[in-house]
């Protein structure tokens, strides 16, 4: 609505995973070169810990994207609340498996892992090392599903499979896995994600901006400050709070966005939305 307005090409502060949209601040850039070290190198599994909105499913999207084509498929699963049965046979399915012959409903769960065996065995002869992620994972309940992510862990033992599996979550998720030792001992390699700084909140905005096609300011200086200190360097938040910014600066006929109205948006947000 407002993009003409601001002279934009496109939103800058959508919820959509566009890769061309990735800010390589320090917490997101150290995280993406461990995640890319970790398919690369074949460690096994990685771990991939932060808090609500500071954009760990987005990372996951730009490592798909930059990741080469010898890493496929590429399963994001962002529903984990399954049934160990269940968690098999979608991922037998999503790397390829002829899902005509897996049914969860069916008896035969070793049947179901066979298939997943053979599913990795045959993609890995054919040159692929598949990438498993596991988002949304301190949802997980039934810590039978851990222990079932182990035993699939142990199908990297034998030399002609090679994958790569990667939980993420926030740190809840953390204390599920110190319940399960034996899949902790298994992470090679751990993530942490933080929030932005000040000064990288307002380099992020401007990038974005500059992605959408706006080069001539449009908050502020002051308004960075204001952003930071609402949002603590939250990209969710930031997109949140900017995107109504603009809103209201089109309506408002505003030539640029000040502390004053994210202050008034942010409140609007506090009591009309939850976090």
């Amino acid at each position: 609505m407002y993009q003409t307005y601001w002279n934009l090409k496109s939103g800058p502060f959508e919820e959509k995973m566009d890769a061309s949209f990735f800010y390589d601040s320090n917490p997101h850039q150290a995280g993406l070169l461990k995640l890319e070290y970790l398919i690369e190198n074949c460690k096994g599994a990685g771990l991939l810990v932060g808090g609500s909105g500071v954009g760990k499913s987005y990372l996951c999207h730009v490592l798909k994207s930059q990741l080469d084509e010898i890493h496929q498929p590429f399963v994001h699963l962002v529903f984990p609340q399954l049934s160990p049965i269940e968690l098999i046979s979608y991922l037998a399915v999503e790397l390829g498996a002829e899902e005509a012959g897996i049914e969860p409903m069916v008896p035969g769960k070793d049947r179901i892992v066979r298939a997943l065996h053979r599913q990795l065995q045959i993609l890995c002869e054919q040159g692929y090392k598949p990438v498993i992620v596991i988002d949304e994972a301190h949802l997980i309940v039934d810590q039978r599903i851990f222990e079932t992510l182990h035993q699939l862990l142990n199908f990297q033992q034998t030399s002609d499979i090679d994958f790569t599996l990667l939980l993420v979550g926030d740190q809840l998720l953390l204390s599920h896995l110190q319940r399960s030792s034996q899949l902790d001992n298994r992470i090679a390699v751990r993530c942490l994600l933080k929030s932005f700084s000040e000064e990288e909140t307002q380099s992020y905005v401007e990038h974005r901006l500059q992605v959408a096609g706006r080069s001539e300011p449009v908050f502020e200086p002051e308004a960075f400050q204001t952003l930071f200190e609402l949002t603590q360097g939250n990209p969710r938040k930031i997109n949140r709070l900017c995107d109504l910014g603009l809103l209201v600066g089109y309506a408002d006929e505003l030539s640029l966005i000040t502390p004053d109205v994210l202050e008034a948006v942010a409140e609007e947000l506090v009591t009309s939305i939850p976090d």
